[in-house]
């Protein structure tokens, strides 16, 4: 499917959503219910399509990430997961930063804070691309009392979004779309933040970014573990290769704190 031809399905599914027509009637076959269940299944593939389309290096990103969170076990603090994998993929030569978003209130989105992950890669003609990880992405469209309609598409979302920005935003549109059939469905009121343009705000908005954790007893520790960890896993040639500068470079860099603005 070709990018502007999906781009039109997803604007017409966001725009079926969000229209304050009422729900179709519970009837089990009628040409309404038809139609409804037929959209349903569009959604649903148009979803599997956008999350399954993914680019080597987004493939790559994702087993990595995938990995690192799996090795971090049980993990209650998913901030201490999120530093810990960034650590990870710079460790891995990624150029990853942990970015904290915040946004102001306007009249209709309220203002708002959040934490994810990074990675700005550059290719061979000098072209940067951002690609965005987020261990929490699909509970940030977990609802109360959903439709199974929405059940079933929002179990298609990965545990770990890795993704660039023109992805998200189709994701994040047609979730927010979806997520607001389900609440008028159940006779619910539409909060702002289930809007899509709240739910971009998260990523999509200006932000701090960390590439450095300052030293702390806990994140001394933390550091010691994964370099520990992340050399027993190099070869040889790689090690010998490694030795005296990387280690000197890999101290500075997590031992200088650098917060830049987006």
């Amino acid at each position: 499917m070709g990018s502007s031809e999906e781009e039109r399905l997803v604007q017409m599914v966001h725009d079926f959503m969000e229209s304050d027509a009422p729900p179709p009637p519970p009837p089990p076959t009628t040409p309404s219910t038809t139609g409804t269940t037929s959209l349903h299944q569009q959604t649903l593939l148009l979803l599997e399509g956008i999350i399954g389309d993914n680019t080597h290096a987004e493939m790559e990103v994702f087993e990595k990430a995938l990995k690192h969170v799996s090795d971090a076990g049980d993990e209650r603090k998913r901030s201490k997961v999120k530093k810990r994998l960034m650590m990870r993929l710079r460790m891995d030569g990624y150029d990853a930063s942990l970015c904290r978003s915040s946004w102001v209130a306007t009249v209709e989105c309220p203002g708002g804070d959040y934490e994810f992950i990074d990675i700005v890669m550059v290719d061979g003609n000098g072209a940067s691309t951002r690609i965005i990880i987020d261990v929490d992405f699909r509970s940030q469209f977990e609802l109360a009392r959903p439709t199974l309609a929405y059940t079933q598409l929002s179990s298609i979302l990965p545990p770990i979004f890795v993704g660039k920005e023109e992805k998200l935003k189709k994701v994040v549109s047609l979730l927010c779309s979806a997520a607001q059939q389900s609440l008028r469905e159940r006779g619910l009121h539409i909060p702002p933040w289930r809007r899509s343009s709240y739910m971009q705000s998260k990523w999509l908005s200006c932000c701090q970014k960390a590439s450095t954790i300052p030293y702390t007893s806990s994140s001394i520790q933390d550091i010691a573990k994964l370099k520990g960890r992340h050399a027993s896993t190099k070869s040889k040639d790689r090690d010998a290769e490694s030795k005296g500068t990387k280690g000197s470079a890999l101290s500075s860099q997590f031992s200088h704190p650098s917060i830049n603005c987006c």
